[in-house]
């Protein structure tokens, strides 16, 4: 009885935590401290906040794999919601490890707009695109995170003539076309952009380089 009560502690999973990026939420964990932990199969359930009832999530029961997509399951934004997990392995099962509780609209992470620049002699405009969530309208088409928060972009200038590193911010606010004027000719410019969000005082990643010589 003490080795399948050692092997039961020795898989139980680790560091359960929701991941979630616009929304795209998923649940990872670390496989437990037992070698042979690497060998278990895992089972996960979730519940909305408050509920006294644990939901299956079938398409993550009895899997090798340490990461479930929860997106669909985590999809009213304002509710709190914990995810759990168990290991299996040899017969034995762990008892489950369980997340700390996540709630989507406080706690997912903005992605960086999608940038696009159009140059000419002096000046560039840059277009902003805002980041898609996974859910969909009616007709099909993603809804983008402005319908969640009040995004503001924040769009930098780097002049590689001065310095790779040093990036100004050239304009802050919601438009999504920007012009940048009296700008150099034959110098190398690249735009850089991140979304904003106030209320949280939130900011995403940079968005990549677009870069550009007038």
């Amino acid at each position: 009885v003490l080795e399948s009560q050692d092997l039961q502690d020795s898989i139980k999973p680790q560091k359960v935590e929701f991941h979630s990026l616009d929304f795209n939420t998923t649940l990872h964990w670390q496989p437990g401290w037992a070698r042979e932990a690497r060998d278990a199969l895992y089972f996960v359930q979730y519940k909305v906040y408050g509920q006294s009832t644990w939901q299956n999530k079938d398409s993550c029961w009895g899997i090798p794999s340490r990461v479930c997509d929860l997106t669909h399951e985590t999809s009213d934004i304002q509710e709190p919601y914990y995810g759990r997990v168990r290991a299996t392995l040899s017969g034995v099962y762990s008892n489950w490890s369980l997340s700390s509780r996540f709630t989507p609209w406080r706690e997912t992470m903005i992605g960086p707009p999608m940038v696009t620049v159009v140059h000419s002699s002096k000046s560039l405009t840059v277009k902003l695109q805002a980041p898609h969530s996974p859910y969909k309208r009616k007709r099909g088409s993603k809804i983008t995170m402005t319908n969640y928060y009040d995004l503001l972009y924040q769009v930098f200038i780097i002049n590689n003539l001065l310095d790779e590193q040093h990036r100004v911010l050239v304009y802050e606010g919601k438009d999504k076309v920007i012009k940048i004027q009296d700008l150099r000719p034959g110098v190398s410019y690249c735009i850089v952009a991140k979304t904003y969000v106030p209320m949280l005082d939130r900011s995403s990643a940079y968005s990549s380089r677009q870069c550009t010589v007038l």
